[in-house]
């Protein structure tokens, strides 16, 4: 293998020299100027800073909303099964109070007992034959002067005061009191027919 001479500076055409560039004079930037450059990278830094925290407090602000909003529905499920058990605890009151009233009225006024009677009657038909009427002992023995015409009374004790079963052949009316107010309270609670 060959041997390279080493080279010296004046060797050669296509040697060159290498000088380092000249920067001239660089003066460091005046106080005020690295003071605005602070400033400015304080500022961005805080604008930064507080959108990131806005945003982390709103996110945490939608959380805490959705879990108030979700102890509040916990709070009121149990409430609205609540109000339901009230509703149909004063409706069975109501119905009870209603109850008395009518039996005292009907106790005070035998003729309001004897329209019923009539009625339950007339809607098992004119062609029922064989009608039994059973009512209350007690009712009985205040209808009996006030219906002569109607035979087929019947004393009953199962029934309370104020109740009426009439019995035909292919009929069975129920006109007891209880029934009655069911009724009523069945259309009350239906609300208004669509």
């Amino acid at each position: 293998m060959p041997m390279v001479a080493p080279m010296s500076l004046d060797s050669g055409p296509d040697a060159v020299r290498w000088q380092a560039p000249a920067f001239g004079a660089v003066a460091p930037p005046a106080i005020a100027d690295l003071e605005e450059i602070e400033k400015a990278a304080r500022d961005e830094g805080f604008a930064r800073g507080h959108a990131e925290g806005v945003a982390q407090g709103q996110a945490e602000v939608r959380r805490l909303v959705a879990k108030l909003e979700g102890i509040a529905d916990a709070f009121m499920r149990p409430l609205a099964g609540l109000d339901t058990e009230i509703e149909n605890a004063l409706a069975s009151l109501a119905t009870e109070v209603a109850g008395a009233l009518v039996r005292e009225r009907f106790i005070a006024d035998p003729e309001r007992m004897a329209a019923l009677v009539r009625e339950a009657v007339a809607s098992a038909g004119e062609m029922a034959r064989h009608v039994e009427i059973r009512v209350h002992p007690d009712d009985l023995l205040m209808l009996r002067p006030l219906l002569p015409t109607v035979g087929g009374l019947v004393p009953d004790i199962s029934l309370s005061r104020g109740d009426v079963r009439v019995h035909a052949e292919h009929v069975r009316i129920d006109a007891r009191l209880a029934t009655r107010l069911k009724r009523v309270l069945d259309n009350l609670t239906a609300g208004p027919a669509e």
